[in-house]
């Protein structure tokens, strides 16, 4: 029992720092770190004791913290702690509650000055430690990249460890070198407190990719016929595997080897343009082209650091790994050996993961709407038989036409000549139709290429039969034992995952075609006759024992039942929102910077449409209320001078009687008083006026 207690203490996890660990190197070195597990065995000490091993799985042997460049959502459950944008005089009693502190520069020069503070720190504070610390630089190879061969008669000679002290760096990475001298310097002071090692990383590939992510993804993407490598490509690149790499250190902690400068490589001696060969294989076309190497600087997607190390040709042995360590290697023989498994790796981290969907239902159903709606939200590809068909005869006369005799593959183009000489006789003899072992043929291999394995795809209407689905989805290579197909023996590379069945009332579906135009109909061969026929054989199929849909059935892949009951603009959102609630996210690649920036320049072109028909339907309404108004204010003044001589007119006709009255009795006897006015001179005229007026008023006769 005091054994096991001891053992356990001996085994207490160790507190590890990072630095940038939400960076692709350190994210990688965290995760292994963290799975470690406290005091297990390498792959050759054999097997534990049940009971021992329990014990030591009570706990990990890392405890891992470090520091972050950018907040996220993003869950880190192999950290206890992370640091974001702490200073020094925060960050070093956090370095001093570590027993590793682990500096990665590989990808960031920016942490190279504080690498150097950080070390330089430590080191000053080498009395207050309670225990030993172990301060640990993930350098790169580029401080090797212009170092003189070790035999100028033999260039073939690899640099191994021992050859630390001749190594020259890279213009760019002068820094680096620098740092690593003053890292290895300062672990000399005293070993028993503070050690320091420096590991030179080769160029770093697998869990996603960083350095080589340009060339993966444009494999699979599969918009270019062929892969750039820029430069001749005859450089040979020392590489090391991402989880490889966190092995040696891992390896380095927990041995604490004697040598302090140790290489990271693995075992290959590939050539740079054989790496882009294998990627572009593996996902995409599998045809290269030569680039000049200055066209790199004018990709977006790579860094300097990026090309910089891409251009590096040197033959290196990792001597001390193999001589002090037992490593659990991931890649030993190097990135084209494995080829396989990296590609795996660089799908499942990345969630690059193809979205497969069969589309079916009757004719004019809507599959092809559906369908083309599914391919622009996910980026899938949409095969439709027609088109596939046309495609591949294109793509089979495009081949042989343009054969190259210095080809690799000096079958292809006979097979090729071969499998369209097929197509065409099938055609003829079908009145235009293939038989059905081409016709599964032709839409397998569609299924198969690298553009359909990579983002996935929605086969429309296809297949029609059980037979078809089940020869369709067939895996050859697999049989069961007594030699005959099961049911279960698919292809899991091409079978779709989720399946749509779309449906309608004959009545919905006649009046839809009905309703199409012309050109719809000759596209789609709906003429009235033809259309029905293709009805009523699709309902005759569906009412049998073995249809399409039971075949995926039986694969327990539960089929989507769609009612299509009208043509309206919201139904229609509704049922595709239906559709990717289920399918769920779209795994592939956003929008790349190009495509964001020609968005944005779409909508601001839209915007700015949108603004000048908002200005220009602002000034028309300006002008036809400026207009209306004038014809108001016209109007209003024309009813106003109306109104004025109307009653100009009134008071006129009013006024006769009493100006006949005036005239014929008050004016003569007035003027005959004005006369009298005049004659008299009187000293009040207006008086003597009045009293005249009085005096001899016609009333009173």
């Amino acid at each position: 029992m005091a054994e096991r207690t001891m053992e356990k203490a001996k085994h207490t996890p160790k507190r590890v720092f990072i630095n940038n660990i939400d960076s692709y190197a350190s994210k990688c070195i965290a995760k292994f770190l963290s799975e470690c597990v406290a005091g297990a065995p390498a792959a050759s000490d054999g097997e534990m004791e049940t009971e021992e091993e329990e014990e030591r799985m009570i706990a990990g042997a890392f405890q891992i913290v470090g520091t972050v460049s950018d907040r996220s959502e993003e869950d880190r459950p192999y950290m206890q702690e992370e640091y974001f944008q702490l200073n020094r005089d925060e960050l070093l009693p956090k370095l001093m509650e570590c027993d590793v502190i682990i500096y990665n520069i590989t990808q960031h020069a920016d942490q190279v000055e504080e690498a150097l503070w950080a070390v330089s720190a430590l080191h000053n504070k080498i009395g207050n430690f309670t225990g030993q610390k172990t301060f640990i630089l993930v350098s790169t190879v580029m401080t090797w990249a212009c170092s003189k061969p070790v035999n100028f008669d033999d260039l073939e000679l690899p640099f191994t460890d021992e050859d630390f002290r001749r190594r020259r760096a890279h213009p760019n990475f002068k820094q680096h070198i620098d740092l690593e001298k003053r890292v290895v310097k300062m672990g000399k002071t005293d070993r028993s407190l503070f050690s320091t090692y420096v590991v030179a990383s080769g160029l770093q590939y697998g869990m996603g990719e960083q350095v080589f992510h340009f060339f993966f993804k444009m494999s699979w993407l599969g918009k270019e016929n062929e892969i750039p490598v820029f430069g001749e490509g005859n450089n040979i690149v020392p590489m090391i595997h991402i989880n490889d790499l966190a092995s040696v250190i891992q390896n380095v902690i927990e041995h604490q080897p004697k040598p302090y400068y140790l290489l990271a490589v693995d075992y290959s001696n590939n050539t740079m343009k054989d790496i882009v060969k294998a990627v572009a294989s593996a996902l995409g076309p599998g045809k290269i082209q030569k680039r000049a190497f200055e066209e790199a600087f004018l990709t977006q997607d790579l860094s300097v650091m990026e090309i910089d190390s891409m251009c590096i040709n040197l033959r290196m042995e990792a001597v001390h790994l193999k001589e002090l360590f037992s490593i659990r290697w991931v890649c030993e023989s190097g990135l084209l050996d494995n080829i396989e498994l990296v590609v795996e790796e660089y799908r499942q981290t990345r969630g690059l993961l193809p979205i497969r969907l069969c589309v079916l239902g009757p004719p004019a159903v809507g599959k092809s709407t559906v369908s083309k709606e599914i391919c622009e939200h996910y980026k899938l590809h949409h095969i439709r038989l027609k088109e596939t068909i046309s495609e591949t005869i294109s793509k089979l006369e495009d081949a042989v036409r343009n054969a190259d005799p210095d080809a690799e593959d000096e079958n292809s183009a006979a097979e090729a000549q071969e499998l369209l000489g097929s197509l065409r006789d099938s055609m003829e003899q079908n009145a235009g139709l293939l038989d059905e072992q081409l016709l599964v043929k032709v839409m397998k291999d569609k299924l198969m290429s690298k553009p359909c394995r990579n983002q996935g795809f929605v086969l429309d209407g296809f297949p029609k039969t059980y037979e078809q689905a089940k020869e369709l989805f067939y895996a050859e290579d697999h049989e069961s034992e007594d030699g005959t197909s099961q049911i279960s023996s698919y292809n899991k590379k091409i079978m779709p995952e989720f399946v749509l069945c779309l449906d309608a009332s004959d009545g919905f579906l006649k009046d839809r075609v009905m309703n199409l135009p012309e050109r719809l109909v000759q596209e789609y061969n709906y003429e009235q006759e033809h259309f029905l026929q293709r009805l009523d054989g699709y309902r005759e199929k569906n009412t049998e024992d073995e249809t399409v849909v039971n075949y995926f059935d039986e694969l327990d892949i539960s089929p989507l039942y769609l009612e299509i009951t009208s043509d309206d603009e919201p139904d229609s959102l509704l049922l595709m929102q239906k559709i990717f609630d289920v399918v769920g996210q779209p795994r592939n690649y956003g929008p790349s910077s190009q495509e964001v920036q020609e968005e944005e320049m779409r909508k601001a072109e839209q915007r700015i449409k949108r603004e000048a028909q908002e200005k220009a339907e602002e000034e028309r309404r300006e002008v036809e209320e400026a207009g209306q108004r004038a014809a108001r204010w016209e109007e209003w003044c024309k009813g106003l001078e109306e109104a004025r001589q109307q009653e100009e007119e009134l008071l006129e006709a009013q006024s006769v009687p009493m100006r006949n009255y005036l005239m014929e009795h008050v004016m003569p006897t007035l003027t005959q008083g004005l006369i009298e006015c005049c004659t008299a001179r009187p000293q009040d005229p207006v008086d003597f006026l009045a009293e005249y007026l009085i005096k001899n008023n016609p009333l009173n006769y």
